[in-house]
């Protein structure tokens, strides 16, 4: 049984909120973020990540599902981006507002994890570290230690090659790769490698709204940048990766199980 969730705004805007949800206890738990996806369009919400915070938190994570301002709504470059930012960073505030808060955030291992857009953020998240000053999230008070990409949209110039969400790359970054190169250098993961922290690529083989070719780039990407990316393919549409009674997110549950058993000690960047 899950404890009420906890509203959180880290900005004054009606899109800049978080929900969390606890696990039963009282002890600290680990934290899994959860990033709604909808091609970082108004279009689609915070209830998308809702199931899956409530799956996580039934497991025993702090779930944490984030709303962020989206195109159409205030998002795009880099109001989006900022947000994802914001909410990470205002993790330490949450776990301490409030009796029920108090202590039950572990900030030393905080997991990332989003479908579709979703994905591009939570990897994006997870590569802050690589990010110069000055650019959207760079300076990150939080320190992501894995990310987990559902069907995520990581390359973004072969994104905008192949049109995926009629335009929807474009339309979030405000241009093409040419026409706002230093945008698509901030806000590319395939482009903000190495990170040093360990990502799963879980992908529909059938998906073709974010076909698993974004997935195995993002792969070819990390391994020539020496690091080990995990894809996971498995039957199914780009819907299948979220659905928690699936294959899917067994395995995914799995892959964070196996990261809570045998993560290291960390440190979050400031408390």
């Amino acid at each position: 049984m899950t404890a009420p969730i906890a509203v959180h705004a880290y900005g004054p805007g009606p899109d800049q909120f978080l929900e969390v949800t606890l696990p039963a206890g009282h002890v600290p738990v680990p934290v899994v973020v959860v990033l709604h996806g909808g091609f970082w369009r108004a279009r689609y919400g915070v209830e998308l990540a809702r199931p899956l915070a409530a799956d996580l938190a039934a497991r025993g994570w702090a779930a944490v599902a984030v709303e962020y301002r989206r195109v159409g709504a205030g998002g795009g470059w880099p109001t989006t981006l900022e947000d994802v930012a914001a909410a990470l960073d205002a993790l330490p505030d949450v776990g301490r507002a409030g009796e029920h808060m108090a202590g039950r955030l572990d900030l030393s291992d905080v997991t990332v994890v989003g479908h579709s857009a979703g994905g591009h953020l939570a990897v994006w998240a997870a590569s802050r570290g690589r990010l110069p000053d000055g650019a959207p999230g760079a300076d990150p008070r939080v320190r992501v230690t894995a990310a987990v990409s559902q069907a995520g949209v990581l390359d973004l110039d072969a994104a905008v090659s192949a049109d995926l969400g009629d335009g929807a790359t474009v339309g979030f970054l405000g241009g093409t790769p040419a026409e706002v190169p230093d945008r698509y250098a901030a806000a590319d993961p395939a482009r903000l490698l190495p990170t040093g922290v360990p990502v799963l690529c879980v992908h529909g083989e059938q998906d073709t709204t974010v076909p698993l070719e974004q997935s195995e780039r993002y792969r070819a990407a990390a391994t020539a940048a020496g690091e080990r990316v995990e894809v996971l393919a498995l039957p199914g549409d780009h819907m299948v990766v979220i659905d928690t009674a699936g294959e899917a997110w067994r395995r995914t549950v799995a892959w964070l199980d196996a990261r809570r058993t045998s993560i290291p000690d960390s440190t979050t960047l400031e408390p």
